[in-house]
Order: C-alpha cells, then sequence, then structure tokens
C-alpha cells in the first residue's frame, strides 16, 4: 500500500481513503479527501515535513500524517 509519504519529488497520485480519526479535520477541509489528486512539491531535507499540493491547495504536513494517506494509483511522473 502506497502512501503520501512514498511519493517522489513531482509525482501525482489519487488519495483512496485516509484514516479519519488520525488526520487533523483542518487536513480535510482544505481539501485532503478522498478522490482528490495530490502532488509531492517538496520535502524536507530530513523528509519532514513534506510540501504538498491537494485540489490546488498547497501545504505541509508532517511524514507520520502523510503515512496515513494512502493513495490509489501514481498518475504520472512530472508536473
Amino acid at each position: 500500500m502506497r502512501t503520501v509519504a512514498d511519493l517522489q519529488k513531482g509525482e501525482k497520485a489519487t488519495i483512496e481513503e485516509l484514516a479519519f480519526d488520525e488526520i487533523p479535520l483542518a487536513l480535510m477541509e482544505m481539501g485532503c479527501i478522498p478522490g482528490k489528486q495530490v502532488v509531492l512539491i517538496q520535502s524536507a531535507p530530513m523528509k519532514d515535513p513534506l510540501y504538498i499540493s491537494v485540489n490546488g491547495s498547497h501545504f505541509a504536513i508532517r511524514r507520520e500524517t502523510a503515512q496515513r494517506i494512502i493513495l490509489a494509483k501514481l498518475l504520472c511522473d512530472e508536473i
């Protein structure tokens, strides 16, 4: 099972499911929900936090949170 934490810079994927009880509500309110496209824009040198784009919104999330966002499939390798 692939998660947002497994994405490489520039990869796009579709969110398949979330651990709703472990994901901050604010993240879901910004559009991070099943069926939406996620892109890894950049990661910090130690891979935490991750800078992602979901549905046109850009934000940073902790790697721990990214591991709880399960992806459906990889769409392409570049933005």
